[in-house]
């Protein structure tokens, strides 16, 4: 049988992550325990003060790259299907970084780093303090201008499943560049489908978001807050309800309760591996690697569900937005494959 080959495309993020004290988060004026977004100004300004931190003996950075495509493409390879992420990086230091990172970890990184860009490579700036807590200072940079002229038709070749990042909806060169893929996608005979990652984003774009989601899209994962917010409705069962209307395979996860997955009238909740949690980060990103990879390898919706939710469980059992065992071990325990 022919290795399934997924294809992603999102946000290309540089996590550049530090550990540090509380009273340095204080001293640089950051919010403990949540992620912003700042302005380019402030990255650089934060990016110095970590280079200042290893001067005075402080543990050095580590340099991940990120992304929620990008960690859910990282799992899927991980678990042995060919993937290929397309996304924008600058030709600088993290963008390089970046790229030779992702292609050495096993995932294709489609589009060279440009040249000239005007905007750097994305980052994300993580103070990581003793108890565990992670302070995220996010700058979009170059990774937020991915257009369709970045989307090559050749990369489709053999595809059998695409997956698309609700961030990156934000701007119209975003949905101009989803819609060519999701054309590619299915002229190769593939599934397309979208996270909707967030309800601010929804919210922001709802009318273009029911349009896709009733339109080109396969599939759609999303949580409680995102369909609710995707159909203005205050009742789950209603937002479900719509939701299968619009779409062919609909998947809502619930935040530590059981996910619903509903496809083609057939309707299974799965439910999820409680463990102890030490950094949820990552978790809602290895859930769809977990359940990408049980669809496009031929498991029925309920096996599909519960390959997502052990992997999620295994992302939130340390501290890191990727697997750092053979989830393939995990499945077979449980007799999925």
């Amino acid at each position: 049988m022919t290795t399934p080959y997924v294809i992603g495309i999102g946000n290309a993020v540089m996590d550049i992550i530090s550990p540090t004290e509380n009273e340095r988060l204080e001293a640089l004026h950051i919010q403990k325990g949540i992620m912003q977004l700042i302005e380019r100004e402030r990255s650089e300004f934060l990016m110095a003060a970590q280079a200042d931190d290893h001067s005075e003996g402080r543990a050095q950075s580590r340099l991940v790259p990120g992304g929620s495509v990008a960690n859910t493409l990282a799992g899927i390879g991980m678990l042995g299907l060919k993937t290929a992420f397309i996304g924008r990086v600058a030709d600088d230091e993290l963008g390089r970084a970046y790229a030779r990172q992702t292609e050495a970890a096993g995932t294709a990184f489609v589009n060279a780093p440009i040249a000239g860009a005007e905007l750097p490579t994305s980052r994300s700036i993580i103070f990581v303090t003793p108890d565990g807590e992670r302070s995220m200072n996010t700058y979009l940079g170059v990774s937020a201008e991915l257009g369709p002229d970045d989307v090559d038709p050749a990369v489709f070749d053999g595809a059998g499943w695409l997956f698309l990042e609700g961030y990156l909806f934000d701007k119209p060169k975003g949905k101009e560049a989803f819609l060519r893929a999701t054309e590619y996608c299915h002229a190769a005979g593939g599934q397309a489908g979208i996270a909707l990652s967030d309800p601010f984003c929804v919210d922001r774009h709802r009318d273009d978001f029911r349009k896709l989601v009733a339109g080109p899209m396969d599939y759609v994962i999303g949580n409680v807050h995102e369909w609710q917010s995707l159909y203005q409705v205050d009742d789950l069962e209603d937002a479900l309800r719509l939701a299968v209307a619009d779409c062919g395979t609909v998947i809502c996860t619930r935040s530590g309760d059981d996910a619903i997955l509903i496809r083609a009238g057939e309707r299974v909740t799965v439910p999820v591996h409680r463990v102890v949690p030490v950094d949820a980060t990552g978790a809602g990103d290895q859930f769809a690697a977990g359940l990408i990879y049980g669809l496009a390898t031929g498991a029925g919706l309920a096996e599909a569900g519960r390959m997502g939710c052990i992997a999620a469980a295994e992302v939130i059992g340390h501290v890191g937005p990727r697997p750092e065992r053979d989830l393939r071990a995990d499945f077979r325990a449980e007799g999925l494959i």
